[in-house]
Protein backbone atom coordinates (compact mmCIF):
# COMPACT_ATOMS: atom_id res chain seq x y z
CA UNK A 1 0.00 0.00 0.00
CA UNK A 2 1.47 3.47 -0.31
CA UNK A 3 0.26 4.88 3.00
CA UNK A 4 2.35 8.26 3.88
CA UNK A 5 0.42 9.51 7.06
CA UNK A 6 -0.99 7.34 10.06
CA UNK A 7 -2.31 8.82 13.45
CA UNK A 8 -2.75 6.46 16.65
CA UNK A 9 -6.16 6.95 18.13
CA UNK A 10 -7.41 5.06 21.60
CA UNK A 11 -10.43 3.20 21.14
CA UNK A 12 -12.11 0.57 23.71
CA UNK A 13 -10.09 -2.28 22.55
CA UNK A 14 -6.85 -0.43 22.79
CA UNK A 15 -4.78 1.99 20.98
CA UNK A 16 -5.29 1.33 16.97
CA UNK A 17 -3.54 3.38 14.13
CA UNK A 18 -5.03 4.62 11.22
CA UNK A 19 -2.91 5.00 7.85
CA UNK A 20 -3.93 7.02 4.60
CA UNK A 21 -2.87 7.78 1.23
CA UNK A 22 -4.12 10.42 -1.37
CA UNK A 23 -6.61 7.90 -2.15
CA UNK A 24 -8.07 6.68 0.65
CA UNK A 25 -7.46 5.05 3.72
CA UNK A 26 -4.56 2.30 3.24
CA UNK A 27 -4.43 0.81 6.56
CA UNK A 28 -6.22 0.15 9.97
CA UNK A 29 -3.79 -1.40 12.45
CA UNK A 30 -5.53 -2.97 15.61
CA UNK A 31 -3.97 -2.65 18.64
CA UNK A 32 -0.89 -4.28 19.66
CA UNK A 33 0.28 -4.31 23.50
CA UNK A 34 1.29 -1.16 23.96
CA UNK A 35 0.89 2.14 21.98
CA UNK A 36 4.53 2.12 21.53
CA UNK A 37 3.92 -1.48 19.81
CA UNK A 38 0.82 -0.24 17.91
CA UNK A 39 3.02 2.24 16.36
CA UNK A 40 6.28 0.09 15.31
CA UNK A 41 3.58 -2.34 13.96
CA UNK A 42 2.52 0.67 11.47
CA UNK A 43 5.88 1.17 10.30
CA UNK A 44 6.97 -2.07 9.61
CA UNK A 45 3.93 -2.76 7.07
CA UNK A 46 4.34 0.95 5.80
CA UNK A 47 7.55 1.27 5.45
CA UNK A 48 8.46 5.38 4.74
CA UNK A 49 4.63 6.32 6.70
CA UNK A 50 5.34 9.35 8.36
CA UNK A 51 3.74 9.84 11.81
CA UNK A 52 0.70 13.24 11.41
CA UNK A 53 0.59 15.97 13.79
CA UNK A 54 -2.97 16.49 12.46
CA UNK A 55 -4.88 14.36 10.18
CA UNK A 56 -7.13 14.95 7.25
CA UNK A 57 -10.85 15.73 7.68
CA UNK A 58 -11.91 12.63 5.50
CA UNK A 59 -9.37 11.02 7.77
CA UNK A 60 -10.59 11.96 10.81
CA UNK A 61 -14.31 11.52 9.85
CA UNK A 62 -13.18 7.54 9.22
CA UNK A 63 -11.12 7.72 12.38
CA UNK A 64 -14.34 8.87 14.43
CA UNK A 65 -16.85 6.32 13.00
CA UNK A 66 -14.15 3.65 13.52
CA UNK A 67 -14.17 4.87 16.69
CA UNK A 68 -18.05 5.23 17.45
CA UNK A 69 -18.58 1.81 16.12
CA UNK A 70 -15.92 0.81 18.85
CA UNK A 71 -17.80 2.04 21.60
CA UNK A 72 -21.01 0.01 20.26
CA UNK A 73 -22.27 2.22 17.96
CA UNK A 74 -24.51 1.07 14.84
CA UNK A 75 -21.75 2.91 12.62
CA UNK A 76 -21.64 1.14 9.10
CA UNK A 77 -17.95 1.94 7.58
CA UNK A 78 -18.79 0.61 3.89
CA UNK A 79 -18.87 4.18 2.11
CA UNK A 80 -15.00 4.89 3.61
CA UNK A 81 -12.56 5.37 0.31
CA UNK A 82 -10.07 3.06 0.35
CA UNK A 83 -6.35 2.73 -1.33
CA UNK A 84 -6.15 -1.16 -1.92
CA UNK A 85 -4.54 -0.81 -5.11
CA UNK A 86 -1.25 -2.89 -4.42
CA UNK A 87 -3.91 -6.03 -2.76
CA UNK A 88 -4.66 -8.60 -5.17
CA UNK A 89 -7.76 -7.92 -7.45
CA UNK A 90 -9.35 -11.39 -5.56
CA UNK A 91 -8.27 -9.61 -1.82
CA UNK A 92 -10.28 -7.12 -3.30
CA UNK A 93 -12.88 -8.85 -4.35
CA UNK A 94 -13.68 -10.62 -0.58
CA UNK A 95 -12.83 -7.28 0.67
CA UNK A 96 -15.75 -5.90 -1.32
CA UNK A 97 -18.37 -8.28 0.07
CA UNK A 98 -17.38 -8.23 3.31
CA UNK A 99 -17.84 -4.52 3.51
CA UNK A 100 -21.57 -5.79 2.83
CA UNK A 101 -21.48 -7.52 6.18
CA UNK A 102 -23.59 -4.75 8.70
CA UNK A 103 -22.44 -4.50 12.31
CA UNK A 104 -24.21 -6.90 14.14
CA UNK A 105 -24.25 -9.60 11.38
CA UNK A 106 -21.91 -12.10 10.36
CA UNK A 107 -21.31 -14.62 7.41
CA UNK A 108 -19.34 -17.41 6.53
CA UNK A 109 -16.14 -17.72 4.88
CA UNK A 110 -18.02 -20.44 2.29
CA UNK A 111 -21.20 -17.87 2.24
CA UNK A 112 -18.29 -15.05 0.38
CA UNK A 113 -16.94 -17.61 -1.73
CA UNK A 114 -20.33 -18.22 -3.45
CA UNK A 115 -20.75 -14.70 -3.60
CA UNK A 116 -17.96 -13.88 -5.75
CA UNK A 117 -18.80 -17.60 -7.65
CA UNK A 118 -15.95 -19.46 -6.36
CA UNK A 119 -17.96 -21.94 -4.07
CA UNK A 120 -15.03 -23.88 -2.84
CA UNK A 121 -12.59 -21.03 -2.01
CA UNK A 122 -13.73 -20.72 1.43
CA UNK A 123 -10.04 -21.88 2.42
CA UNK A 124 -8.52 -18.86 0.12
CA UNK A 125 -11.27 -16.42 0.37
CA UNK A 126 -9.81 -16.88 4.90
CA UNK A 127 -6.41 -16.38 3.35
CA UNK A 128 -7.35 -13.00 1.78
CA UNK A 129 -8.99 -11.42 5.16
CA UNK A 130 -5.54 -12.43 7.20
CA UNK A 131 -3.91 -9.94 5.12
CA UNK A 132 -6.64 -7.47 5.23
CA UNK A 133 -4.44 -4.62 5.38
CA UNK A 134 -7.83 -2.24 6.75
CA UNK A 135 -9.74 -4.59 9.96
CA UNK A 136 -12.66 -3.30 10.92
CA UNK A 137 -13.35 -0.79 7.57
CA UNK A 138 -13.16 -4.31 6.10
CA UNK A 139 -15.06 -6.17 8.51
CA UNK A 140 -13.13 -9.54 8.87
CA UNK A 141 -14.21 -9.80 12.29
CA UNK A 142 -17.57 -10.75 10.97
CA UNK A 143 -16.40 -13.83 8.90
CA UNK A 144 -17.43 -17.34 10.96
CA UNK A 145 -16.59 -20.93 9.73
CA UNK A 146 -18.87 -22.77 8.58
CA UNK A 147 -19.67 -24.27 11.66
CA UNK A 148 -20.42 -21.10 13.48
CA UNK A 149 -16.85 -21.22 15.14
CA UNK A 150 -14.80 -18.08 15.19
CA UNK A 151 -12.16 -19.51 12.90
CA UNK A 152 -9.06 -17.87 12.83
CA UNK A 153 -8.47 -13.63 13.40
CA UNK A 154 -4.47 -12.28 12.80
CA UNK A 155 -4.72 -9.69 14.78
CA UNK A 156 -2.99 -9.16 18.19
CA UNK A 157 -5.39 -11.23 21.10
CA UNK A 158 -6.23 -13.18 18.25
CA UNK A 159 -9.99 -15.56 18.45
CA UNK A 160 -10.46 -13.44 22.06
CA UNK A 161 -10.04 -9.82 19.78
CA UNK A 162 -12.70 -11.03 17.16
CA UNK A 163 -14.90 -12.13 19.72
CA UNK A 164 -14.91 -9.03 21.49
CA UNK A 165 -15.60 -6.92 18.41
CA UNK A 166 -18.62 -9.06 17.59
CA UNK A 167 -19.58 -8.67 21.16
CA UNK A 168 -19.51 -4.65 20.94
CA UNK A 169 -21.30 -5.03 17.78
CA UNK A 170 -23.79 -7.40 19.44
CA UNK A 171 -23.69 -10.21 17.12
CA UNK A 172 -25.87 -12.95 17.73
CA UNK A 173 -23.11 -15.63 16.38
CA UNK A 174 -20.57 -14.24 19.31
CA UNK A 175 -21.64 -17.04 21.84
CA UNK A 176 -21.91 -19.91 18.85
CA UNK A 177 -19.28 -22.32 19.21
CA UNK A 178 -16.35 -22.99 21.95
CA UNK A 179 -13.43 -19.70 22.56
CA UNK A 180 -10.57 -23.06 22.84
CA UNK A 181 -10.96 -25.96 20.77
CA UNK A 182 -12.00 -29.20 22.63
CA UNK A 183 -8.89 -31.61 22.71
Amino acid sequence: MSARGFALFDTPIGTCAIAWSSRGIAGLQLPEPTPTATRARVKRRWPGVVEAASVPAGVQRALDRVQALLAGGNTDLADIPLDLEAAPEFHRRVYEVARTIQPGRTMTYGEIARHLGAPHESREVGQALGKNPVAIIVPCHRVLGADGKMGGFSANGGVSTKRRMLEIEGAPEVGAGPLFAAR
